[in-house]
């Protein structure tokens, strides 16, 4: 088995070796990956974050070994928080901004390495925040099929990287997210950070939000934004109408 880690801010992770294939996630600085097969200028990889499989171009990798695979596994790297964190690459001088949630792989003091590069992280590193404020720093990111940062993002990608940011580590797909977790039988019962999963009309879950309570959900549809939830589903105040159906609530912490 060989192994890689990213080594630019964000990659698409696209469902077929192809620049015109859907993005159906995306990899982040520093995050480590399983390289199932190689295809021309395309590498197969499954994530170690959040076991997901897709297709990277071959140059937005470094190569890593297997016992430097492992000691990521072992010992979870510390994460950027702010929306953009600077990374000075030391052997081009160039800067490269990486989105939080980024992983500083291999850290030591303020220096990254990723393979055989060095990169000089600027400006603070450590944070700890409230599930409110993080889930809130994400207002109005356009919503971005496949997207996990500010610039773009989709409803599970959302409820990822703000539980990431909080240390936990959730599934990327709402299908998936909701087979996890401990259910919570209606929404009077729910608390703040607790998911909210919305069904389809076919009844597969389709969409999920975080329980802001007092009847408020945030969540990524057309952009993050605050919607009402109730028993029905979610309510949009801007299209005077219920857009999601409410299937399952879940808790996680």
């Amino acid at each position: 088995m060989e192994y890689g880690i990213c080594n630019l801010a964000v990659v698409p992770l696209r469902a077929e070796p192809s620049d015109r294939s859907e993005m159906v996630s995306q990899v982040l600085f520093g995050e480590s990956f399983e390289i199932l097969e190689w295809k021309d200028k395309w590498v197969q990889i499954t994530t170690a974050t959040d076991n997901y499989t897709g297709w990277i171009d071959r140059l937005q990798l470094s190569m890593l070994g297997h016992l430097a695979y492992k000691r990521l596994l072992q010992t979870p790297s510390p994460l950027t928080y702010r929306a953009i964190t600077q990374a000075w690459k030391i052997s081009d001088n160039s800067i490269i901004y990486l989105p939080a949630g980024s992983s500083l792989a291999f850290l030591e003091g303020t220096t990254s390495y990723i393979g055989n590069q060095k990169f000089e992280i600027i400006g603070e590193i450590g944070q700890t925040d409230t599930i409110t404020n993080i889930a809130q720093s994400f207002l109005n990111v356009p919503y971005l099929w496949g997207g996990r940062t500010h610039f773009g993002i989709d409803c599970s990608g959302f409820t990822q990287a703000v539980y990431r940011l909080l240390g936990i580590t959730l599934r990327r797909d709402a299908s998936l997210q909701a087979e996890d977790g401990t259910l919570i039988d209606s929404v009077l019962k729910s608390k703040l950070g607790d998911l909210a999963f919305f069904e389809s009309s076919e009844e597969r879950i389709t969409h999920v939000g975080i329980i802001l309570g007092n009847g408020k959900i945030i969540h990524a549809s057309g952009k993050v934004k605050v919607d009402f939830l109730d028993a029905q589903g979610i309510y949009s105040e801007e299209l005077k109408r219920y857009t999601h159906k409410l299937k399952v609530i879940k808790r996680y912490c």
